[in-house]
């Protein structure tokens, strides 16, 4: 074989990519069906309804999402200052709530270094908001195994907010967690084929996430249903699975809950 006959180097190199893209995508859609485990209320261990933060409180003690159904039912029991999942007297001021998050971030707990995240972002607990300062945090606590860390830096990186704008790096954060189970996550990348032109795919992701009650992502396939890129059978398909996971994540307690507008 003559020399001109093997591949170069560029070609080579185009082949990897291609190659590696090929198996990302392969590995988006065959994992991450399942929401992950820190969505579940730990008291009665069903999935938290979305939007989660409407429908659970984190309490900084344990760090642990109990459902508003459990918060309403742990106070019927006359727990109106204590954590419900831990029994630990709830703080009344910023001062205190600080201190038992840093505690525990002090032990690498992913959860509490990520809420202190979020607290630099916002400029709770009488912090100074400081958006760099956030996502030095939201990575640590991403390489500490949080998932919703993995979400911010997504927002983080495409928006430019407190770092240079590096969508791909954003998008890449948003795998990572779509393929945990994060549904915030999976429709994201969904509206991101979709504006970059690949119905299809977009469509497979909104599948997923619409299949574990996320509604935006219903919606989403709705649209692309009116437009061309999704079947009739695909979004029946996800209207179905939206429904039974709606329907799962429903209790007396928290029906009860919602009335009350606890």
């Amino acid at each position: 074989m003559a020399a001109t006959d093997h591949p170069s180097s560029a070609e080579l190199g185009a082949e990897s990519a291609d190659l590696a893209a090929r198996n990302l995508q392969e590995r988006l859609m065959a994992s991450g069906h399942e929401r992950p485990e820190e969505d579940r209320c730990p008291i009665c261990l069903d999935l938290i309804e979305f939007p989660v933060p409407e429908h659970s409180a984190t309490n900084v003690c344990c760090m642990k999402k109990v459902c508003n159904g459990c918060i309403l039912e742990a106070r019927w029991r006359g727990m109106l200052d204590s954590c419900p999942f831990c029994r630990t007297k709830v703080p009344d001021n910023d001062e205190s709530s600080l201190a038992m998050m840093q505690k525990r971030a002090d032990k690498k707990d992913a959860e509490a270094i990520y809420q202190l995240g979020n607290a630099y972002r916002q400029g709770h607990f009488g912090m100074v908001k400081d958006v760099p300062r956030a996502i030095e945090m939201w990575t640590e606590a991403a390489e500490l195994g949080s998932i919703h860390a993995h979400h911010q830096l997504g927002l983080a990186y495409c928006n430019g907010d407190g770092t240079k704008e590096d969508k791909p790096r954003g998008i890449r954060q948003w795998q990572q967690a779509a393929m945990r189970g994060d549904a915030d996550c999976r429709h994201m990348l969904g509206v991101v084929e979709y504006n970059n032109g690949h119905g299809k795919v977009a469509v497979q992701h909104c599948m997923i996430s619409a299949k574990m009650g996320y509604e935006k992502s219903l919606n989403g396939i709705k649209a692309m249903f009116t437009e061309g890129h999704a079947t009739k059978a695909q979004y029946a398909e996800a209207l179905i699975g939206y429904r039974d996971a709606v329907e799962e994540m429903k209790s007396p307690q928290r029906e009860e809950a919602k009335r009350r507008g606890v």
